[in-house]
């Protein structure tokens, strides 16, 4: 019987600890009197972007409430509220995304010599231990002047001799860029749980479901032929595998497209030279797609996380405006029919507030022919520039004609990334602001248009959004 009573209270005495250290290990029971203060986290101050300009949260009417003059109809509009969000304070330009290019470029070069030359890899982390997916070491230079035989044959792969010129130039076709998207939202939803118990139907009893449940996965690989097949296919859920979305897309925007925008126009010497000419440097970059622009983003959110310690698991990505964010940020802090103050395009003295086409055929009056250079009319109330004219601009939103209509009214969006078998105005996305080329109307902040997501414009650029979270630090926008 005292064996029995030594042995119960010896088992006691083992579990005390076990349930006691929880308790005082903390220091929440001596520190708050056994109150809840909650578990947080060291603040982050979140520095501001570089070349980015804070637009901070609101609400506006979005749409045109005016009658449309043009057309006779009346265009929806819709109150609604945005969170805030950085944004580029200047359209992306040429010099920007040629840095884009280079990148994509040298990765590839990297990779090829890397089949011979392990030192263009890295292998082992920080600690020595073997990573089990081997990187690219950005810091060994590419030897462009003192290459070996074998790896001037790697380097000259990437390039092509025009025939008739002699010329060497960029293989085009070989600048492959591929990213992966984890879909956050399709993920949330409730329908697609994993586990079937935690899935409810959309029925008065709130019923779990056993049901299969088929979601859309895009997809894409390159054939032996240098092809990009992209795919969007129909899959049971099983993981959470099953909500990556991976994407190939050519970055090499399209030149020729000062060419066959304008018929029986001598624009050929844009098409040569505009991308590439130093003194174009800072213009908007153009002929890139609503898929290239997207392309753009997941790049440079890479870039960024790359080059970041622990914070990156708290950085948001760089993404397209949704068409709700663009119009709040165009019309500023006093929501005007313009991103400046006066009703009109033009001053007393009759200056002009931006690059358009001020007159049928007269290009010219407002002192450009085409693009101009990035920031060179005065920036909105919210420190950005060019948010009417000079190129229209991308959107995320896909374009319906009662698309304001459909959208919540709280960080609204439609977004749809069009499958290759879909019908093509399923393809139309949403662009704002209107361009060089286009009239008065057309550069309002509410004026709304689209363009196919896989068509690049010598009209058509874009510029860069991330949600902006916590506090922030810095300086704005610079």
């Amino acid at each position: 019987m005292t064996m029995k009573i030594r042995n119960i209270a010896a088992a006691a005495l083992a579990l005390m600890p076990l349930f006691c250290v929880q308790c005082t290990s903390s220091g929440y029971s001596a520190q708050a009197g056994g109150e809840v203060t909650g578990s947080s986290l060291a603040m982050l101050r979140e520095p501001a972007p570089y070349g980015m300009v804070l637009v901070k949260r609101g609400s506006l009417r979005i749409g045109d409430e005016n009658a449309d003059s043009l057309w006779g109809s009346v265009s929806p509009t819709k109150e609604i509220s945005v969170e805030s969000f950085w944004m580029d304070e200047k359209e992306i330009s040429n010099a920007k995304y040629r840095q884009f290019v280079n990148w994509v470029r040298d990765s590839i070069i990297r990779t090829r010599l890397a089949e011979d030359d392990e030192s263009f890899l890295i292998t082992v982390d920080k600690n020595g231990e073997e990573l089990d997916k081997p990187r690219l070491n950005w810091s060994k230079p590419i030897p462009w002047k003192k290459a070996t035989e074998d790896q001037k044959e790697i380097i000259n792969s990437i390039f092509v001799i025009n025939p008739i010129t002699g010329e060497r130039t960029l293989d085009v076709s070989q600048l492959n860029y591929r990213y992966e998207v984890f879909d956050y939202n399709q993920a949330a939803l409730r329908k697609n749980r994993l586990n079937p118990q935690d899935r409810i139907k959309n029925t008065d009893q709130d019923v779990p479901s056993d049901e299969k449940v088929m979601i859309s996965k895009d997809t894409a690989y390159i054939t032996d032929d240098g092809v990009i097949v992209r795919r969007t296919e129909d899959r049971e859920l099983n993981s959470l595998y099953d909500f990556v979305n991976t994407y190939i897309v050519n970055v090499f925007p399209d030149t020729t497209c000062w060419v066959n925008d304008f018929p029986n126009a001598n624009n050929g010497t844009y098409a040569r030279i505009y991308f590439n000419h130093p003194n174009y440097n800072d213009y908007p970059v153009v002929g890139v797609s609503w898929e290239q622009a997207n392309a753009f983003c997941a790049w440079r959110t890479e870039l960024l996380l790359s080059s970041l310690g622990p914070q990156a698991k708290y950085i948001q990505r760089y993404r397209l405006p949704t068409e709700a964010e663009w119009e709040f940020a165009a019309r500023g802090r006093e929501g005007g029919m313009f991103p400046w103050k006066n009703d009109g395009s033009s001053d007393n003295d009759g200056c002009y507030y931006a690059n358009f086409k001020p007159e049928k055929g007269n290009y010219t009056k407002d002192g450009s022919l085409i693009t101009t250079k990035t920031g060179s009319y005065k920036p909105n109330s919210n420190g950005l520039y060019d948010m009417a004219g000079n190129v229209a601009e991308w959107t995320s939103t896909v374009y319906t004609e009662a698309g304001i209509l459909q959208m919540n009214d709280m960080n609204p969006e439609l977004y749809y990334n069009a499958a290759p078998e879909d019908p093509y105005y399923m393809k139309r996305k949403v662009v704002r602001g209107g361009s060089w080329k286009d009239p008065e109307k057309f550069i309002e902040s509410s004026w709304r248009t689209f363009e196919y997501q896989n068509e690049q414009r010598s009209y058509i650029g874009f510029r860069c959004v991330r949600t902006q979270v916590g506090i922030v630090g810095g300086k704005r926008g610079k």
